[in-house]
């Protein structure tokens, strides 16, 4: 005797709704919880700085009324801060330049040669970016005490240029493996000399990774602040996040609070600037090598 079957209720179709809707929209929550988490900092210092300085520990999400005087403030001559983001950006454009011309040509070598001992050559330079900038302060301090680099930009250049240069050979050796070596020899066979194959063919083919490392190194050296601070005593030669550090407020005793947020978001700027110029060379920079 055949037994009667319930017929389908609409609880399967519901659920199987609910189910798609979730998956559709959990991952954009999620990344708009990642965005919220990242830039809710930022604009809490952007708010900050255009509060009044009477209002700089208010807690208003919008500040009321808007004022510039933090930024007045920032500019001021006793400050010199003008004269820090001059010497942010002599240091971290040399940085940037020294490290893309010695990373290519070292990262090229490391792809293209095979000798013994390669890999660990390679593990040696990445080894060399993990020691933390602090236990590197009190030798290098002497050492450039005793051939007079204090207060040089050579001090702060020389540093980062040692902190920047592993990630980027590191970075640079893994984007040129990719390319096949017949770029190279076609170029030769054409007339080019091995320098001409590399500065003609493979370098504009590398650019997103030279771009992608360039925006690196140059963020480091930017936000650099252990270092700068170390090796130099005089306000002519410090970078803007020194000078920052040393903001004393208008009589010299409060907390210059609504100055520094301002000073913050001038620093800032450069590098919101930078990545949305460069941002999609950046994209194809860290997404090279995963489709081959």
């Amino acid at each position: 005797m055949a037994t009667a079957t319930a017929p389908p209720t609409g609880g399967g179709t519901l659920k199987t709704a609910e189910t798609s809707a979730l998956r559709r929209y959990a991952p954009l929550l999620g990344v708009a919880i990642i965005v919220l988490y990242c830039l809710a900092p930022f604009y809490w210092m952007v708010v900050s700085a255009f509060r009044r300085p009477s209002d700089q520990f208010s807690n208003d999400i919008i500040p009321a009324p808007f004022s510039i005087q933090n930024f007045k403030d920032v500019f001021a001559g006793s400050n010199g801060f003008g004269r820090g983001l001059l010497n942010s950006l002599i240091v971290a454009g040399s940085v940037t330049i020294l490290t893309l011309i010695i990373g290519m040509v070292a990262a090229y070598t490391l792809a293209r040669l095979d000798f013994k001992f390669k890999n660990v050559v390679l593990a040696i330079i990445i080894t060399t970016s993990m020691f933390p900038g602090i236990s590197l302060v009190v030798p290098l301090l002497k050492l450039f005490v005793d051939i007079k680099w204090i207060n040089t930009y050579q001090a702060m250049i020389v540093p980062s240029l040692s902190f920047a240069l592993p990630l980027a050979v590191w970075n640079l050796t893994a984007f040129f493996r990719q390319m096949p070596q017949e770029l190279e020899q076609a170029a030769m066979v054409d007339g080019c000399t091995p320098a001409q194959a590399f500065r003609k063919v493979i370098i504009p083919l590398a650019a997103p990774g030279v771009f992608t490392t360039a925006i690196i190194t140059f963020i480091a050296a930017w936000n650099e602040f252990l270092i700068a601070l170390s090796m130099t005593n005089k306000k002519s030669i410090q970078t803007a996040n020194v000078i920052v550090s040393q903001f004393t407020g208008t009589t010299g005793r409060d907390q210059p609070f609504g100055s520094q947020m301002a000073a913050g978001v001038v620093v800032t700027i450069p590098l919101v600037i930078a990545v949305l110029l460069f941002q999609r060379r950046i994209v194809a920079g860290l997404t090279a090598g995963g489709v081959k």
